[in-house]
C-alpha cells in the first residue's frame, strides 16, 4: 500500500503523527532548557575552553609549517585583485571578528567597498570583551583608525600596525594600554597575530592605500559577527550594552558596504551611514554633533 492509499487512521500514519508530536515537544523542551540560567552559565563557562582549543589547533598548523585553513592564495595577489575588479592602491577597510578568528580586508570599487579577502587570525589573547587596562593581556574591541605613522616595517613580529588603542571611547572609560597591534607571527599579549606571510599581503594592500591618498583606514574589531543569533546567545552579560553599540557600526556597514561615520559622545559610540566616496578616512573623535542627521 502506498502512502497515498493509507487512511489517516492507519498505524503507520498514527506512528508518523506521534513522532512529529514527540519531536515538537522535544524541541520546545530543549528551547526551554537552553534558556535556563544554569545552561547559560555552562555555555559561558565552555566558550573560553573552545577558544583555547582553537588557539592550540592554529598553533599546531603553524608549528608544522602549514598555512592556516582558509588562507588565500598569497602567491597570486595580482590575479585575485584582477578577478574582483580591484586595484592595488584603492582605499581599504578592515574588520576583525575575535570568536571566528577572522580578519576581513575590504577595498573600494566605485561607490562601495568589496570584500577582497578573509584571512585567518593565528592568535589573539584574552577573552570576548573589550580591553580595560594595561597588562590585562586582552585584545581590544571597538572602532579604530590607522595612519601611516602607526606602521612599523621593522617590528619584532615582522611587520605591524598599531590600532590606536586607547581611542576616544576607551579614554572616556579610563581604559589604559598601548601598542595593540596587528602583526606577523603567532603569539599575542593583546594583539592580533596573522603569521608573517599573511601580514605581508595585508601590509602591501594597506601601504598602497595610504600611499594612494587614503589618510587613514578604519579597523572595526568585534567580539563575533554581530548577527541577531550571536547577540542573543548566552554570553557575558557584562558587555551586552557595549556590544549593542558595536552592532550599530556593524549594521551600518552591512547595509551600505560603505564604512560608517563614527564618533564618541558622552562616552558612547555614535554611528551614521556615510555616502562619502572617501568614507573610511575620517577620524574617530569626541563629537556630539549630529553625524549626517543620524545618531547611534
Amino acid at each position: 500500500m502506498s502512502d497515498r492509499e493509507r487512511p489517516s487512521g492507519h498505524p503507520i500514519e498514527r506512528a508518523r503523527t506521534l513522532s512529529v508530536v514527540v519531536a515538537a515537544v522535544a524541541a520546545l523542551a530543549a528551547a526551554a532548557l537552553l534558556s535556563h540560567p544554569l545552561i547559560d552559565w555552562w555555555l559561558n563557562a565552555l566558550e573560553p575552553i573552545a577558544i583555547e582549543l582553537e588557539r592550540a589547533r592554529r598553533l599546531a598548523y603553524v608549528a608544522s609549517g602549514q598555512p592556516l585553513p582558509g588562507t588565500p592564495d598569497l602567491a597570486n595577489l595580482s590575479g585575485r585583485l584582477a578577478a574582483q575588479g580591484l586595484t592595488l592602491g584603492a582605499p581599504v577597510f578592515v574588520r576583525i571578528f575575535k570568536r571566528e578568528f577572522e580578519l576581513e580586508l575590504w577595498m573600494q570599487r566605485g561607490d562601495r567597498f568589496e570584500r577582497f579577502a578573509t584571512y585567518p587570525i593565528c592568535r589573539w589573547s584574552g577573552e570576548l570583551g573589550p580591553k580595560l587596562r594595561e597588562g590585562d593581556r586582552q585584545a581590544p574591541e571597538g572602532f579604530y583608525t590607522v595612519t601611516a605613522k602607526a606602521l612599523n616595517a621593522a617590528s619584532r613580529w615582522h611587520r605591524a600596525f598599531d590600532l590606536g588603542f586607547p581611542n576616544a571611547f576607551d579614554r572616556a572609560h579610563a581604559r589604559t594600554g598601548s601598542l595593540l597591534m596587528v602583526h606577523g607571527g603567532c603569539a599575542s599579549v593583546g594583539c592580533f597575530a596573522m603569521t608573517d606571510p599573511v601580514v605581508d599581503e595585508i601590509w602591501r594592500l594597506i601601504t598602497a592605500a595610504l600611499n594612494g591618498g587614503q589618510p587613514r583606514f578604519h579597523v572595526h574589531v568585534f567580539p563575533f559577527r554581530m548577527t541577531p543569533e550571536n547577540l542573543a546567545s548566552p554570553r557575558n552579560p557584562r558587555w551586552g550594552a557595549f556590544w549593542q553599540e558595536l552592532e550599530r557600526g556593524y549594521a551600518a556597514f552591512e547595509t551600505t558596504h560603505v564604512p560608517p561615520i563614527v564618533g564618541v559622545c558622552a562616552g558612547r559610540y555614535i554611528v551614521a551611514q556615510s555616502a562619502d566616496r572617501q568614507a573610511g578616512g575620517h577620524e574617530i573623535a569626541n563629537s556630539c554633533m549630529d553625524l549626517g542627521g543620524h545618531k547611534g
